[in-house]
């Protein structure tokens, strides 16, 4: 059985890799293709220089996400097949199985080795690649203390948190997947109060926007469609990046709208009254509270799969481990490395739903705001972030979670 095991993974593990490899390499063709032929609306959009930096910026990232998928599997298979994850086992202490800290350090400390050997392809991104097309605005002692904030962030939440759970397994038996759900599904809840107030501050600078002009347009509009919000805030996106975005987090009266300050520096007050319209629509036709429980689903159904690998000796006999010795660590540890190979495959599904949101959330803006602002800023955000507007249709079918510009603009004008 654990042969065969094996013979599962390494077919699923090569076959992401090589579906991953052709979709980008379709991708870049069609890119190229109609770099060449640029489609007729650009010069409305922005001009044919700044339309070819964005082929430019496609291109670069699709070699990087070609490079990166080859490498991701090379760590992958040798974190799995090495003997490292089994070893690493044993220097936490061997015997019947870790204590519930103990077990908790160790998966802990796997996650981090794990990642150490993505950060040079994440530095490579951050001080090349974006860079170069003029978005990087970080600097390397920032980028290392955001990489410390975040370890110690994880630290802080992960390891009770995960106690918390292999304890629920040592006491509750068979049913401590449920108990796990409940408990993870109203941190998830806490978490969309709290990660506004007590996370992102870490990272990123709030505060409210000045009342002027806009925040009275801001305002007035969000009383307008209903969603009554306490305060606009701006958040200094520019520290790291020339990216642009806005969004709202939280619900009920802890709810708060959020724009980068580079949005305010793009858009005119008409297009971002229409981005904030947009942002509403989420809101109001109930996308937030359907992702939730899309999300609860697949969270209840993961981790009934997982209280069934927990007592199935040939899920970790397969990758070195002993299962009479083993505590739950190596099946939460090997379930988190290798439950992405099978939803990778469920991205079209996901993307198709979160498409039909934002044409939703692009129609509820057109109500309040009208067609013209919407197509203005959605034409300007994709010139200022150098967006592919033609992506091959398979892979912007498979990946993309929002339509084109094209396709938004066709359905804002229908």
């Amino acid at each position: 059985m654990e042969n065969k095991i094996v013979l599962i993974i390494l077919i699923l593990i090569f076959a992401r890799l090589v579906w991953e490899t052709a979709l980008s390499l379709l991708n870049m063709a069609e890119v190229k293709r109609r770099g060449q032929s640029p489609p007729e609306q650009i010069p409305e959009i922005m001009d044919y220089e700044t339309y070819a930096r964005s082929v430019n910026y496609t291109l670069a990232k699709e070699r990087l996400s070609i490079f990166g998928g080859f490498y991701e599997t090379l760590i992958l298979f040798v974190i799995l097949f090495s003997g490292f994850l089994p070893w690493l086992y044993t220097f936490f202490g061997s015997g019947t199985g870790l204590n519930v800290i103990l077990e908790s350090l160790y998966l802990i400390s796997a996650m981090i080795i794990i990642s150490i050997p993505g950060i040079p392809v994440e530095y490579y991104s951050q001080f090349n690649l974006e860079e170069r097309f003029g978005f990087n605005k970080s600097t390397v002692k920032l980028w290392i203390t955001d990489k410390l904030k975040g370890l110690l962030i994880s630290l802080a939440i992960g390891v009770p948190l995960i106690s918390l759970i292999i304890f629920l397994i040592h006491r509750l038996g068979d049913f401590w997947w449920i108990w796990a759900f409940v408990i993870l599904f109203l941190f998830q809840l806490v978490m969309m109060v709290l990660y506004p107030m007590l996370i992102l501050p870490w990272f990123n600078k709030l505060t409210p926007l000045p009342d002027d002009d806009l925040r009275h347009r801001l305002m007035n509009l969000a009383d307008r469609t209903g969603f009554k919000a306490k305060t606009i805030q701006v958040m200094d996106g520019s520290r790291r990046s020339g990216h642009s975005n806005a969004f709202f987090t939280g619900f009920g009266r802890f709810r708060r709208i959020v724009l980068f300050d580079t949005l305010i520096e793009q858009l005119s007050p008409e297009e971002l009254e229409a981005v904030l319209a947009h942002e509403i629509g989420h809101y109001k036709k109930g996308h937030i509270p359907k992702m939730l429980a899309l999300s609860a689903i697949m969270s209840l159904g993961g981790l009934w799969i997982l209280s069934w690998l927990l007592n199935a000796p040939w899920f970790v006999q397969a990758f070195g481990f002993d299962f009479e010795q083993s505590g739950p660590g190596p099946a939460l540890l090997l379930f988190g490395l290798l439950s992405g190979l099978f939803t990778f495959w469920l991205s079209p599904l996901l993307g198709l739903l979160s498409r039909k949101h934002e044409y939703e959330s692009d129609q509820f803006a057109r109500e309040y705001t009208g067609p013209k602002p919407m197509i203005n800023a959605l034409r300007k955000l994709s010139e200022k972030n150098l967006a592919n507007l033609t992506p091959h249709r398979l892979y912007s079918g498979f990946y993309f979670s929002h339509p084109t510009l094209f396709e938004r603009e066709d359905a804002l004008k229908n």
